[in-house]
This record gives C-alpha cells, sequence and structure tokens, in this order.
C-alpha cells in the first residue's frame, strides 16, 4: 500500500488549503484552450468507447469533474482531502463526489470508459507510484482510456525529481519513464502532449499530459 505518511501529509495540507486552492484554480481551463482541447479529446474517445462513464481521481473542489460533464460523460470525482470534497458537493450538487484513495478505489473492476488523473499522482513516492497505476488499470473497462497528467523532470537521467510544491512534497517525471510504467500496468500511451511553459509561469517545467488505454476485449 502507498505510504500512510505521504497519504497523510498530503491530505492534510490539502484540507488547509481547500478554500485558497479552489478560489485559484477554478477558472483555470479558461485562459488554457490546450487543456480543453485535450480534455475534449478524452472526452470523445471515451465515448466512442460506448461507456461514458469516468472518474476524476484527485478532483479537488470539482471544477474538472463539473467540465466532464459538460463534455456529456458520466463523470464523478474522488479525492483523499474531505474538505476538498465538501467543496466539491456544495459547487456542484447534481455531481456525485467521494472521499477515497487513489491506491484502493471503492470501484468495481472494468466499471469505468475513462480515468483522469490530472496532477494527482505528484504527491505519490516514486517507489509507490506503480500501486496507484495498477489501480488505474483495474478499474478501467477493455479499451477503457486514461487521461494522465504531470510535470516533466529536466532529463532522462533523472527519472523522477523531488520540487517543492507548497502542499506537499512532489514530484516530476520524464515522460517516457512514465509512461513505460504506464505500460508495465497493463496500459498503452497512444498520445502525448507536451506544454512548455510561459515565461511568466512560477515554475518553468514542462506540463505532459500522457493519453493511454487498456486493451480491447479479445486482444492478445
Amino acid at each position: 500500500m502507498v505510504e500512510n505518511d505521504a497519504l497523510d501529509a498530503t491530505r492534510d495540507g490539502y484540507d488547509a488549503a481547500a478554500l485558497t486552492y479552489a478560489q485559484l484554480f477554478r477558472d483555470t481551463l479558461r485562459d488554457r484552450p490546450l487543456d480543453r482541447a485535450i480534455l475534449g479529446a478524452f472526452a470523445e474517445v471515451v465515448r466512442a468507447g460506448g461507456d461514458g462513464r469516468v472518474a476524476d481521481l484527485g478532483c479537488g473542489p470539482g471544477h474538472i469533474t463539473a467540465h466532464l460533464d459538460e463534455l456529456g460523460l458520466t463523470a464523478f470525482g474522488v479525492d483523499a482531502s474531505p474538505a476538498m470534497i465538501e467543496l466539491a458537493r456544495r459547487a456542484h450538487p447534481g455531481l456525485r463526489f467521494d472521499v477515497g484513495s487513489m491506491a484502493a478505489l471503492d470501484i468495481a473492476d472494468g466499471a469505468l470508459g475513462g480515468v483522469l488523473s490530472r496532477w494527482s499522482i505528484i504527491h505519490t513516492p516514486p517507489q509507490e507510484l506503480p500501486v496507484i497505476l495498477a489501480e488505474f488499470h483495474r478499474v478501467l473497462a477493455p479499451g477503457g482510456h486514461l487521461l494522465l497528467g504531470f510535470s516533466a523532470s529536466e532529463d532522462p537521467s533523472h527519472p523522477t525529481q523531488l520540487f517543492d510544491h507548497a502542499v506537499a512534497p512532489a514530484y516530476r517525471w520524464w515522460p517516457d519513464h512514465l509512461a513505460t510504467l504506464l505500460r508495465e500496468s497493463g496500459l498503452t500511451e497512444v498520445a502525448r502532449m507536451i506544454r512548455e511553459p510561459e515565461p511568466t509561469d512560477r515554475r518553468q517545467f514542462r506540463e505532459i499530459q500522457l493519453l493511454a488505454r487498456t486493451a480491447q476485449a479479445g486482444a492478445a
């Protein structure tokens, strides 16, 4: 299981920062056309697979879950922070939000057409990430899609790099290394979006969004 110390630190940090976080990021998609585009593509491939049920894992205050709902998906959110879930339920009373851990999801095997993990793996200790990725694979139906967002490390000789996140210790990942971990968990990369930082961004990190999918039923 993912180490309790890391989970506790992350949960407590986001509980304390929930109101500030919600205010800062509730309009995060407004000035990010590329993010809207990749979320739209994710919604389209999930719908094309015939199952629009999607879990937004690490949903925070629920603004991205609500966007997925607007894109025609049956979306619900899960977050380790009770304070975040309370804010999400208040802001979006028509949607479902649950407190939970990505390491042990209360979701049946193969129940979902899609999983969104948008910068929610960054606080996971690197040695524990395979547990999370295995859970993503477990809950996805055959042919289901995962959209995984994270910040990139600087070179392949440093597949993970610790950085000074304001809430809890956090990690950047070399994209090819993370794609390999996905493949080892049964998820095949099908697309990758790389966003270079703006000059005004506080952290000059490249942002990566990987789209992957599970094998189709009956595939060899």
